[in-house]
């Protein structure tokens, strides 16, 4: 009835229906849904390069990038959110801040350099906190805390536990920015009884602590700001999550598409 009425052939809507698709059209198919279980399993967070990297790697599918853009882009897939909240800087306290970092973000060694800092997050209409530790090295996240309490409890929770799972390593310069939190007595005294040395970011500069922040701004996009907190334990869970993906499976464009402990393993290998 319907091929009568819009004077349609029968052959060629039988032929539409039921006939086998082209060679071409079916691994697409099949590239298409490799694609979705990426991006669903990367939590909506990979765009066309990083897609490209994880089908070489996981999947055995070699493309073009321009092939996943443009299978992506017929996809539909729901986008992310980029929209990114503005803090006022920490205050200053008149503490001697010595920059012995000087953006030297590339050592040469897993346990050399370590930074750090701390975001907000709206939790229940109220500011959660997450202090990161990173090992620059291969930008790994070795220690974390989320708190409610904006202290310096925060940044000596996370400090303790990236000393513990690093094996209590010695002489690591470890860098941040001037918040009071890392200027506390009590992180001083913890970063000399572990043998480190303190360095500072040049006051009102983010540049100095770039890998933190940028960090951050992959984080908020791809995870934080596209979900609603009612607990902190909630947080929590985000938090450990993305952290596991992000130093196992994520693909980092500074480390040549590997993952941060791709990068580790290749070193260790190496060295033994």
């Amino acid at each position: 009835m319907l091929c009568k009425v819009l004077h349609g052939n029968r052959s060629t809507y039988y032929k539409h229906f039921f006939s086998e698709p082209a060679p071409r059209i079916a691994v697409n198919q099949q590239i298409k849904s490799a694609i979705v279980h990426i991006y669903s399993d990367y939590d909506h967070s990979l765009g066309a390069y990083k897609i490209h990297h994880v089908l070489k790697r996981d999947y055995g599918i070699t493309i073009s990038v321009g092939r996943v853009y443009r299978l992506m882009a017929g996809m539909a897939l729901p986008k992310m959110s980029t929209d990114t909240p503005k803090y006022k800087p920490a205050p200053i306290d008149g503490i001697l801040c010595v920059n012995h970092l000087n953006q030297g973000f590339n050592p040469d060694a897993p346990n050399m350099i370590w930074v750090s800092d701390f975001t907000y997050i709206k939790v229940n209409g109220r500011f959660n906190y997450l202090c990161i530790v990173i090992a620059l090295f291969a930008r790994k996240i070795i220690g974390w805390n989320v708190s409610s309490e904006h202290s310096h409890n925060l940044v000596q929770a996370a400090l303790q536990k990236a000393y513990t799972n690093r094996e209590f390593p010695k002489h690591v310069l470890f860098h941040s920015d001037q918040g009071s939190e890392y200027k506390a007595f009590s992180v001083r005294k913890l970063l000399d009884r572990y043998q480190f040395v303190q360095s500072f970011s040049k006051k009102g500069y983010p540049y100095d602590n770039a890998c933190c922040e940028s960090f951050f701004k992959q984080m908020k996009r791809e995870c934080l700001l596209r979900r609603t907190f009612y607990s902190t334990e909630q947080l929590r869970l985000t938090c450990f999550e993305y952290i596991q993906r992000y130093n196992s499976k994520r693909p980092h464009a500074s480390l040549g598409y590997l993952t941060p402990n791709e990068v580790e393993e290749a070193y260790h290998q190496m060295q033994g």
